[in-house]
């Protein structure tokens, strides 16, 4: 018979993974968790759960890096092993839990409520919501099909899966969905004159009215979108997040309402507020 040709690894010489991967290096983190580069070598990396990881982030980030709660890694541990942080009603002691676009994360021990959103440079921000508003959330459906024996069910953008939706309901409508009770309380259409947000690509953060869709075939769809100053830009249809009907949002939204400034508008803004903090010393 002919050499018997042996290899360092099975297939070919290619080594398999092991398993999951459960380590994310710092400088590899997304940039919008804004962690300093000289701050260690490791990030926490984030569980698997409703959100994507790099459009997530986790509650060790939250705690330690917005909310300035705990110190360190030590820190943070022991306030969720107290069992006092609730993410969309539920407990969550996992330091590394995803929380993402349009998530309550709600500390009862201090009577603080807030609704994760974007601002307009892209990076998530805590919107601080009274009880009433942290009641509910705003959830992007994503499919709609039918399950076993024909019983229709509706996917949304942070995993849930809801059964017996509103039969006008189709994918990219928004539905409000009660936390407390699981159900959808209302809906609101994909459709031109709509209040939206922008959840991806350079616009995301800005909020604006849909003007008109264009379809591409073979391509991706194209969202346009007018400001309330009147500027219009263009995005996928994929990254608006329909979060109003008409211009009443069905949530508060940030100071800035979701407007972003040019570069001169943004310089002067900050010189404003320098200028201003220099005369109230004075």
């Amino acid at each position: 018979s002919g050499p018997v040709i042996s290899f360092p690894f099975p297939f070919g010489g290619f080594k398999m993974a092991r398993g999951p991967k459960k380590h994310l290096k710092r400088l590899n983190a997304p940039k919008h968790w804004m962690l300093d580069k000289l701050g260690g070598k490791w990030a926490p990396r984030p569980s698997p759960g409703p959100h994507k990881l790099r459009e997530c982030m986790p509650l060790m980030i939250l705690l330690r890096n917005r909310l300035k709660y705990a110190l360190n890694y030590t820190d943070t541990m022991k306030i969720l092993s107290q069992r006092v942080i609730k993410v969309d009603g539920q407990v969550r002691t996992d330091k590394t839990y995803p929380a993402g676009f349009q998530d309550i994360v709600s500390i009862e021990k201090t009577n603080e409520f807030f609704r994760l959103l974007y601002d307009v440079k892209g990076r998530f921000q805590l919107h601080r919501v009274t009880p009433d508003e942290a009641s509910y959330k705003l959830c992007k459906v994503r499919k709609v099909e039918l399950g076993p024996k024909g019983l229709p069910y509706c996917v949304t953008h942070d995993g849930r899966t809801i059964r017996f939706p509103h039969p006008a309901i189709r994918p990219n409508d928004t539905v409000k969905f009660d936390l407390k009770t699981g159900t959808i309380q209302d809906y609101v259409k994909f459709e031109t004159g709509n209040i939206c947000m922008i959840t991806g690509g350079r616009n995301q953060g800005r909020i604006g009215v849909i003007t008109r869709k264009e379809k591409h075939p073979g391509s991706f769809d194209i969202v346009h979108v007018r400001d309330s100053l009147g500027h219009t830009f263009a995005t996928r249809l994929s990254y608006v997040f329909v979060i109003g009907k008409g211009n009443q949002p069905w949530i508060s939204i940030p100071r800035t309402k979701g407007i972003r400034l040019s570069i001169a508008e943004d310089r002067k803004r900050r010189m404003d507020k320098q200028a201003k903090a220099k005369r109230f010393e004075a």
